[in-house]
């Protein structure tokens, strides 16, 4: 029953419903310009519109520039049923993710709210999500084991310090299956994301799926690393790879085919293709 309750909440989500994804749209705000970790195939871009990956956006929004931004939005576009914010850097470790999910939420109580985060500051800021009203919750999580972990990130930001190593990978792992697992008690559709990275997690991510599941997750999403930053050197996973992975962690928990890892501004239908919001809103 808990299951059909959150095939319910998501069946408009067009990141989390195949069917969906070709139906129903979203906008991510870019309003999260600050990150508290560094993952070492994440390069983060401002007034970016060639590149069609996470971590770019053209501009990084104000609160107030995002409710106008949406109001533009859905006059172009009314099949947008989703307002996420997943960027540029991670939404947590920024007071305007908030302060944006209070006006969308009080303007647009219609959209459905979603966020994209690392995990790192999950615990702590569960709760206030819950009474934001935040439906959807995707928490990145690439490892569990920190012999995997600790070559996947330089560093965290924690408690007013850097941390590094297995250190890092610790710190950020426990809160991340901390606020994963709580969560899904407070009734979000959780989904994780994972970076499959050959040579490195590839061989792991069945147990992540099986931790995750256990935690409470409602779907998982692997997608194939996309070489740059720290990791440029490393090939990108083919497709063989990639769907014969997808097709082991199937087994243990339903899996999400269709992400087309978005920019931190996209808009529209998934489906259609990737736009920049500020193209569709005419720059703001």
């Amino acid at each position: 029953m808990v299951r059909e309750s959150l095939k319910e909440k998501v069946r408009c989500h067009p990141c989390y419903s195949g069917a969906a994804h070709f139906r129903f749209g979203r906008v991510h705000l870019p309003v999260a310009r600050r990150c508290n970790i560094q993952c070492n195939y994440c390069v983060r871009s401002y007034a970016c519109a060639n590149e069609n990956r996470p971590g770019v956006t053209t501009k990084v929004l104000s609160p107030r520039e995002a409710v106008e931004a949406v109001r533009r939005v859905l006059e172009a576009e009314p099949r947008i049923r989703v307002a996420g914010i997943a960027g540029p850097g991670d939404p947590l470790a920024n007071p305007e993710t908030f302060e944006t999910f209070e006006l969308v939420r009080d303007e647009f109580p219609e959209l459905m709210r979603c966020l994209s985060t690392n995990g790192l500051a999950l615990p702590e800021s569960v709760e206030r999500l819950a009474e934001l009203e935040v439906t959807a919750l995707t928490v990145t999580v690439n490892a569990v084991s920190p012999e995997v972990g600790e070559k996947i990130y330089a560093f965290v930001r924690h408690g007013g310090r850097v941390l590094r190593g297995r250190e890092a990978f610790s710190t950020l792992s426990r809160n991340q299956l901390l606020g994963l697992r709580r969560a899904a008690e407070l009734g979000m559709a959780v989904k994780v994301n994972s970076v499959l990275i050959p040579g490195i997690n590839d061989s792991h991510l069945l147990e992540v799926a099986e931790v995750v599941k256990e935690l409470g997750a409602y779907t998982m999403n692997i997608i194939p690393l996309i070489p740059q930053g720290r990791f440029a050197h490393l090939e990108a996973p083919s497709r063989e790879q990639l769907e014969r992975v997808r097709a082991e962690c199937s087994r243990v928990i339903r899996q999400f085919r269709h992400c087309r890892q978005c920019r931190a501004d996209a808009v529209g239908v998934p489906g259609e293709g990737c736009s920049s919001l500020l193209a569709v809103t005419g720059g703001m």
